[in-house]
């Protein structure tokens, strides 16, 4: 049963990574105001880039943790 749970998280998690990674490459392509897309996904990865860039070392101990989530 949980294992299945963890399953189901795993395989949505990557589905949401795959449609930022479009989002993003549809957003180079055609700009900002892509229609179906409706949000600045790219000025959102950067501004998520800026902020922990911003904390130094806490930034980069976040990253380290989100990275080693994914990859579980």
């Amino acid at each position: 049963m949980i294992d299945n749970i963890i399953t189901s998280i795993k395989k949505l998690t990557e589905a949401g990574i795959a449609l930022i990674a479009l989002a993003i490459v549809l957003e180079v392509i055609f700009g900002a105001n892509v229609a179906f897309v409706g949000v600045g996904v790219v000025e959102n990865v950067l501004g998520i880039v800026e902020t922990l860039g911003s904390n130094g070392l806490v930034g980069l101990a976040s990253v380290a943790v989100i990275y080693v989530l994914f990859n579980r």
